[in-house]
Order: C-alpha cells, then sequence, then structure tokens
C-alpha cells in the first residue's frame, strides 16, 4: 500500500529515478502491474553497458562494461601521451632557441668555455631526446619487453614467507593443471612470470596494475580459445583457478592500497549507513515481513553472506557472497508474497540489507572487484547482474534524501540529526498473532524514546540552571566592586601605648635622674 507516484532516485550510472521495468517474457501482466507500483524502479536495460554492446555496465567503470572501459581508456591514454610528446618537442625548441640567442651575444668566448657550452648542450639535447622516448608508444613496448626478459629469471627479493591460504590455493592450482596435460605448463610459466613482473610494478597506480591484470587475463584467455583449442566452459574453469591463484598472492598488495582514498571512502559510506539507521522497511517499500520466521532466517543469512564478502580474497570468491546474499534475498521475498520476487521488489530489499548489516570497507571491496575480477564475469552472468545492482545500492544510499523515503526535508535532517525517530507501531495496531517478545520489544524501545526525550529535557534545563547561577555570581561579585569604590575603607595606624611611670625611660635620656635617698647626722 505505497502512495501513488512515489519514486526513489537510484544513484549511479546504472540506474536512473523513475524508471519501469519492462514487462520479461512469460510473466504475468498482472504481476507486471503491481511491480510498476513498487518505489524503486529500474529498467533493465539500464544495468547495460551505455555503448550498447550488450554486456552488464559498472558504475565504477562509468556505466561501460569491462571490455568498453578498457578501450575507453586506451583512448584517452594515448591522447594524454600525444599531447605530453608534443610538450616535449615544444620544450626543446624553446630551449634551443634560448640556447641559440644566447650564443649570438656570446660570440667572443675563450675556446675553453665554447668547449663547456658544447658539453652542456649535448648534455641537454639528451635530457629531452630520453623525455620524448619515455612518452613515445615504441619505447613503452620495449620496457614492456625488457620487463618480461627480466622477469623470466627468479627475483631473490620477492617474499617467500606465504600464508597458509596461499600455500593451498598453490597446491589446489598445481593439482588442477595436472587435468590441463600440455597446456598445463605453459599457463604455470605465464602465471609465474606475471607475478614476477606485478612484483616490479608495485610502484605504478593501481589503475595500472589493473590494466595489467586485465590484460594478462584477456591474453591467457585467447591463447587458450585459438592455440590449444580449448572450449569455453574449459576456459572458464581455467580463468577462475588463475584468478584464484594469481589474486590470493597478490591481495595485500593491491587491495585498499596506501596509494588510493579506498579507505577514506569506507569510512566515509560506513558513518553515512549509521547515520541512517533509523530507516524502516516501510520507508524503503520493502516487499519483506520479518515477523514470519523463515523471512527473518533468509534476512540475517543475508546480511551474513554480505559481511562474509571481506574476508575472502579472491574476487570470484567475493562475488559468490553477493550472488549467495541475493538469493537469500528473493527467496525472502518469495516467502512473504507467495509469488517469484521481480527485480524492482529485489531493489530495494538489498539497499536495506546493506543498511542492516553495514558490511565492512565496502568501498574497497567494491573497487577490488571491479580492478582485479575476470571481466567475463562482471559483463555476462547472474554474478555481474547482482554486483551491478550492488554498486546502485551504494550509490543509493550515498545520495540518499528525504525525497527519497517520501519525508519532508525537515523531518528527514532531524532523523538524521538524532533529534528524532520515527513513530513506532502503536501496540493497539498488532494482529494477534503477533509474538509477544516482539510486543515487548517495541514497547521497550517506546519506553527508551520517552526516556531519551525527558533525559534531553533535564540536561537542557541544567544547562539554564548552570548559566543563572554564573550570572548570579558575576552579579553579586560587581556589587560588591562597586561598593568597594564608592565607599573605600581606610585603616589607621594603630595608636601606640603609653609608658609606665616607674619604668626605666630608655628612650627619653634628657629627664634628671631620680632622687637618691640621703642620710644626715642630726
Amino acid at each position: 500500500d505505497r502512495p501513488e507516484g512515489r519514486s526513489v532516485a537510484v544513484a549511479g550510472g546504472a540506474a536512473g529515478a523513475g524508471l519501469r521495468r519492462r514487462r520479461r517474457p512469460g510473466e504475468p501482466e498482472e504481476m507486471n502491474l503491481k511491480s510498476e507500483r513498487r518505489g524503486i524502479h529500474v529498467d533493465q536495460s539500464e544495468l547495460l553497458c551505455k555503448k550498447g554492446c550488450g554486456y552488464y555496465g559498472n558504475p565504477g567503470w562509468q556505466g561501460f562494461c569491462s571490455k568498453c572501459w578498457r578501450e575507453e581508456y586506451h583512448k584517452a591514454r594515448q591522447k594524454q601521451i600525444q599531447d605530453d610528446w608534443e610538450l616535449a618537442e615544444r620544450l626543446q625548441r624553446e630551449e634551443e632557441e634560448a640556447y641559440a640567442s644566447s650564443q649570438s651575444t656570446q660570440g667572443a668566448q675563450s675556446l675553453t668555455f665554447s668547449k663547456f657550452e658544447e658539453k652542456k648542450t649535448n648534455e641537454k639535447t639528451r635530457k629531452v631526446t630520453t623525455v620524448k622516448k619515455f612518452f613515445s608508444a615504441s619505447s613503452r613496448t620495449g620496457a614492456k619487453k625488457a620487463e618480461i626478459h627480466e622477469a623470466k629469471a627468479p627475483s631473490p627479493s620477492i617474499n617467500r614467507q606465504v600464508s597458509i591460504e596461499t600455500d593451498r590455493a598453490s597446491k589446489e592450482f598445481i593439482e588442477f593443471l595436472k587435468t590441463c596435460h600440455k597446456s598445463g605448463q605453459e599457463i604455470y610459466k605465464q602465471c609465474k612470470m606475471f607475478l614476477e613482473a606485478m612484483h616490479h610494478k608495485r610502484e605504478l597506480s593501481i589503475e595500472e596494475q589493473s590494466e595489467c591484470a586485465q590484460d594478462f587475463y584477456q591474453n591467457v584467455a585467447e591463447k587458450l580459445q585459438t592455440r590449444s583449442k580449448v572450449s569455453p566452459e574449459k576456459v572458464e574453469k581455467v580463468m577462475d583457478q588463475i584468478e584464484k591463484y594469481i589474486m590470493t598472492r597478490l591481495y595485500k598488495y593491491v587491495f585498499c592500497p596506501e596509494t588510493t582514498d579506498d579507505e577514506k571512502k569506507d569510512l566515509l559510506v560506513q558513518k553515512r549507513i549509521r547515520a541512517l539507521h533509523w530507516v524502516t522497511p516501510q520507508m524503503l517499500c520493502v516487499p519483506v515481513n520479518e515477523e514470519i520466521p523463515e523471512v527473518s532466517d533468509m534476512v540475517v543469512k543475508a546480511i551474513t553472506d554480505i559481511i562474509e564478502m571481506d574476508s575472502k580474497r579472491v574476487p570470484r570468491d567475493k562475488l559468490a557472497c553477493i550472488t549467495q546474499c541475493s538469493k537469500h534475498i528473493f527467496n525472502a521475498i518469495k516467502i512473504t508474497k507467495n509469488e517469484p520476487a521481480s527485480a524492482d521488489d529485489f531493489l530495494p530489499t538489498l539497499i536495506y540489507i546493506v543498511l542492516k548489516g553495514n558490511p565492512p570497507r565496502l568501498q574497497s571491496n567494491i573497487q577490488y572487484i571491479t580492478r582485479f575480477c575476470n571481466p567475463s564475469r562482471l559483463m555476462t552472468g547472474e554474478d555481474g547482474y547482482y554486483f551491478t545492482n550492488l554498486c546502485c545500492a551504494v550509490a543509493f544510499i550515498e545520495k540518499l534524501d528525504g525525497q527519497s523515503l517520501n519525508l519532508s526535508q525537515e523531518d528527514f535532517d532531524r532523523y538524521m540529526s538524532g533529534q528524532m525517530s520515527p513513530k513506532k507501531q502503536e501496540s493497539e495496531n498488532w494482529s494477534s498473532d503477533v509474538c509477544l517478545g516482539v510486543k515487548q520489544m517495541y514497547k521497550n524501545l517506546d519506553l527508551l524514546s520517552q526516556l531519551n526525550e525527558r533525559q534531553e529535557r533535564i540536561v537542557s534545563e541544567a544547562k539554564k540552571l548552570e548559566k543563572d547561577l554564573i550570572d548570579w555570581t558575576d552579579g553579586i561579585t560587581k556589587e560588591v566592586q562597586d561598593i568597594v569604590e564608592k565607599y573605600p575603607l581606610e585603616i589607621k595606624p594603630k595608636n601606640q601605648p603609653l609608658a609606665a611611670i616607674d619604668s626605666e625611660n630608655v628612650e627619653n635620656d634628657k629627664l634628671p635622674p631620680p632622687l637618691q635617698p640621703q642620710v644626715y647626722a642630726g
């Protein structure tokens, strides 16, 4: 029972506000009409690559799929190289002109100084030529070849202390390659060379390392299909094992590296989700009834899966967690509605699961999957579909506002600041079959809300009383100071006591001496 005309804007390159889902082949028309009344509408075509190649797009790649994004990235990179090469040529011309003008004004210099200037000019020309070669495409190709040639020799500086998980992945990879017969040795050799090359490329940006990994995936897949004549199903299995082997070893170097702002984005998203703790399923039009025990179990499993994603090392395993979480969501919706779930039901429920679970390092995991996952998994299949929806859910949460939840901006701001919380369901509205524990829980929540409001009033009154006491003290002090200034207190010196007559007057020596008794003879 949602208000008509309500819509929730989905931020990001993969979904838009007010988009309606097309009816699937074989889907009843009644279900399609029901799903159109949902709050969040997603046209399935909006999840595809915006270049029209038919694969799933990714908001992290500006709505392109992996293949089209790499093409656009290469075009931009080549343009940047061309601009840098033109800049190097212009700098060279300016230096040559400056040197020519200085030589015309200093023609009378000595032979020794002329040789010194000639040597200096040669040094400048060599430096500029080096810069031009650095930005040229041919030098980049030569550098790559030289790097691969150096990678053939094992480097003693590589850290050999691998974890138990890395060791286990290596053993499983070797056991799997034994089933590939002749191509297994070549695959293992290429993987070792790639790991050695990535060891020397740790100083590069994470985007460049991602490009190297994507090129490696593409080259290996093409060689398996063209040279070894391996079936597509077998190629997919081989690529999964290769991804697991190399990414288990590279995980600690390429996941959330210090050179990126992934950690900062993680903290911002986590803080944002914490601030949205008050959002209820009714606000998002989530078609899930958690009072049903089976549905509640599905919701808990979905939250567990999305949180467990952070503990995985391989991009494919992280995608598996997202897929498993999504399947639990579909099952919860199906149990609640007693009918198959639609895409318009899935996205708001996924948003609710993310808000309720607050997965750790969410942005870092999304970026890691985007950069180093096998591109075939992200462009097609259910893994790519569910991952695209997760990206849309995160983008929606980042730009969530009052209009998206059918709230006024004032109420939204109060909820976000914690000044007010949404009203809980009244006890008289409970149905007779509701668990007593749930009723008691909501009753306690109402009581806590009232206590919180009372506590806020007490704190406010205490601050007011403190301010009044400070003002009263300041007033009394000022009055005392005014009285002291108006009637100053004069303290006179103490009068000295009179000296006794019979005491020896040592202070005044001008008095005559005392009379002495005299005896007369008669």
